[in-house]
């Protein structure tokens, strides 16, 4: 099954598209540090990367990759761009408002970074009483049980950050991007008003690496992202089925 991607679409062939499978998938990305060994842009090539196979699978329609997000903690490193907090929501809003009018029934989010997740699910909360279009967002379902099945090195008190999960997946989706030779693993202390107060992860970390990235491996990524295109997949339709399925059920994912 071939992509189905919008930017490359005439209107009539946006149209035969959503007519045959009335369903979005919207990358979410940002554009932030992520080391010396990973591009700014790691977490656009992930959300975009994943959106490409979860939409390979199911005949989604792709969506254009959102490209900036919520970065404050790195807004004063060079390439950096931050929108705020709100107009990450504000825009997810005006994504999903726009494609309901021309017939999308089920719009899917798919985050390759996590400052954006607040801004998925408060957005799919008041889309919920504004459009009768459900809407589903997803950051790497299954990612503890992955990380503790294939990565070898511990996470950063629970967060990933240029470290082995996500150089394994971008060795995986843009090997080309990767610079494995300038790769660290840091695990900066963590202050005891770190998370309590405005201190950010700017602050703590030399290299901007929170893990081990000297551990990635594009076999690592394969496997994980293998199984993030299949969960993502399977949650796409079974959203897709509760919606055509008659009944109460048919908002409760939100």
């Amino acid at each position: 099954m071939g992509v189905k991607e919008l930017k490359y679409m005439t209107r009539d062939e946006a149209a035969a598209a959503v007519q045959e499978f009335p369903v979005a998938v919207l990358p979410l990305g940002a554009t932030e540090q992520h080391g010396h060994h990973l591009p700014l842009g790691a977490d656009i090539f992930l959300a975009e990367g994943l959106s490409r196979k979860i939409c390979e699978k199911t005949g989604a329609l792709l969506l254009p990759t959102m490209p900036f997000g919520y970065s404050w903690v790195w807004r004063d490193i060079p390439g950096t761009v931050s929108l705020q907090q709100d107009h990450v929501e504000a825009v997810i809003k005006d994504v999903a408002h726009s494609v309901s009018r021309y017939g999308v029934k089920l719009l899917v989010l798919v985050n390759g970074h996590d400052a954006n997740n607040s801004s998925m699910k408060y957005a799919a909360r008041e889309l919920q009483d504004e459009l009768d279009m459900p809407v589903i967002y997803l950051f790497y379902p299954g990612m503890d049980r992955m990380f503790a099945e294939v990565c070898e090195s511990p996470t950063w008190h629970g967060m990933i950050h240029a470290c082995e999960f996500e150089t394994s997946l971008m060795l995986a989706l843009r090997p080309e991007l990767v610079q494995m030779h300038k790769a660290v693993r840091e695990y900066p202390d963590k202050p005891p008003l770190y998370g309590k107060s405005t201190m950010s992860l700017g602050q703590m970390s030399k290299s901007g690496v929170y893990g081990d990235a000297t551990l990635a491996t594009r076999e690592k990524g394969e496997k994980m992202l293998a199984y993030f295109a299949d969960e993502m997949a399977g949650l796409l339709q079974t959203a897709y089925r509760e919606l055509t399925t008659p009944g109460p059920t048919k908002k409760q994912h939100v």
